[in-house]
């Protein structure tokens, strides 16, 4: 009989949440969409963020190879984030997100942040 830990590692669920589910990385790879970012735009653009738990997040996106880190041998230091093709792969899963999100925002009465738009055009153009 499989431990508990065995079949939490084998669920696809639990994995995909194990890669998005951290608490800035599914905004990261949104606002990664399509774009190269610097750690200073992704700052601005996630400003709830604290720089060590920004940081944190990136590191965790590329060790799993979802977002490429390009660091640039320049002073100042000059890097670049962008997503990898494993990382565009979850742009389906991420515009499902904020459908969702929108949808259920709107029966509370409520609007979607005015800085994060739809990707359904930037999906279908890289399928």
């Amino acid at each position: 009989m499989k431990s508990k830990d065995d079949m939490t590692v084998d669920c696809p669920v639990y994995t995909t949440i194990s890669l998005i589910g951290g608490k800035y990385k599914a905004l990261i790879l949104w606002h990664l969409t399509g774009k190269t970012l610097r750690y200073s735009e992704l700052k601005t653009l996630i400003e709830q963020a604290t720089p060590k738990m920004l940081t944190q997040q990136l590191r965790e996106l590329e060790d799993n190879m979802l977002i490429h880190r390009e660091v640039y041998p320049v002073v100042p230091p000059k890097v670049e984030y962008s997503l990898t093709e494993l990382g565009e792969s979850l742009l389906p899963i991420l515009n499902a997100m904020y459908n969702w999100g929108s949808d259920f925002m709107k029966s509370k009465g409520k609007h979607p942040c005015c800085n994060m738009k739809k990707i359904d055009d930037y999906i279908y153009k890289s399928l």
